[in-house]
């Protein structure tokens, strides 16, 4: 029998990823997404007439009803969220209703109208934050440093929560970063490789930054996105780090940007106290120990081929969008 899926923050850069492993594997995927003036659907464009869209919010409950009732999902997985970091400093009180008690809105839908239905919550590294602990696993304690942060860490509790308290099969997937050519340009990753784009092509002299000297484990969306998949095929519910086990520096990662396409990082890179934040974490590093024993999950791309790739793709698209 066709297995189906529902998927919230499908039109992100996880949930771009996500719908294709899915349609791949033969689900029936639906997806929410929120009604916007422009509809903004541009990462599932290639694969829109094979996925049923359905209106609904997080900080909607009718509408998460609406949509479980609808799709009758045998899996779910909740990737939606107000998931910029930086934007979450000026908007604490949004981010804390989405990021966390949206978590809770879809979780009832579930108990109530999908009891069966298998629950991924998209979880974050973020959570550790300033943690003594380096690399991090399932067992370090949570020190959030942003609202961000700290509302992913209601999510996750309220998700064990339900895990214990009503035998709902849910699983948190702590992610350390994840990046692709479809990441949001409001990230540093892809501000950075969009950056180097622009210069190579002579649309821009310099890039802006904030802290070099921030430390984090950078992996590929398309690798973790099974990660995601693996944790609802098994016969129980836990929680699982997914992490390449390395850490790397902004500064790293711009040099690596900038050697792409021959450049010297020295030239063009210049701090702006603007885009440093008001509690910044040093490191981040995941022990994803569990799930390569348990889910037989690694990690595929690495650090440097995830660079390139990046600002290959935008390159790419600087280039085109001249030759119209």
């Amino acid at each position: 029998m066709t297995k189906s899926a529902l998927i919230t923050g499908i039109t992100g850069q996880d949930g771009a990823y996500l719908a294709e492993l899915l349609l791949d594997k033969g689900y029936e995927v639906y997806g929410i997404v929120r009604r916007l003036s422009t509809p903004n659907i541009t990462r599932i464009e290639h694969v829109a007439d094979r996925i049923t869209l359905l209106d609904g919010d997080l900080t909607d409950q009718s509408s998460l009803n609406i949509a479980m009732q609808t799709a009758q999902p045998d899996e779910v997985y909740n990737l939606a969220a107000q998931s910029f970091v930086a934007t979450s400093w000026n908007q604490p009180v949004l981010t804390g209703d989405v990021t966390g008690l949206g978590v809770v809105r879809l979780l009832e839908a579930v108990r109530h109208f999908c009891p069966t239905a298998k629950v991924y919550q998209a979880s974050s590294s973020e959570m550790f934050g300033a943690a003594e602990e380096i690399p991090q696993n399932e067992k370090t304690l949570f020190h959030p440093r942003s609202p961000y942060a700290v509302a992913k860490v209601y999510g996750y509790y309220a998700t064990v929560n339900y895990r214990e308290s009503y035998d709902v099969f849910c699983c948190n997937g702590i992610l350390f970063n994840h990046e692709s050519p479809r990441r949001g340009i409001e990230f540093v990753t892809r501000k950075i490789t969009d950056g180097v784009a622009r210069i190579h092509h002579g649309l821009s002299k310099d890039l802006r930054l904030g802290n070099l000297d921030a430390k984090r484990d950078w992996g590929y969306a398309g690798d973790y996105v099974k990660a995601m998949w693996l944790m609802l095929q098994q016969k129980e519910a836990d929680d699982y780090v997914i992490a390449t086990g390395e850490s790397h520096s902004v500064r790293d990662f711009v040099e690596l940007a900038f050697s792409a396409v021959g450049l010297d990082r020295r030239d063009y890179v210049k701090m702006d106290e603007r885009f440093m934040r008001p509690a910044d974490v040093p490191e981040l590093r995941g022990d994803a120990s569990k799930a390569r024993a348990k889910l037989g999950w690694k990690p595929e791309i690495s650090f440097e081929e995830l660079v390139k790739m990046m600002v290959r793709a935008d390159v790419e698209w600087y280039k085109k969008k001249s030759e119209k």
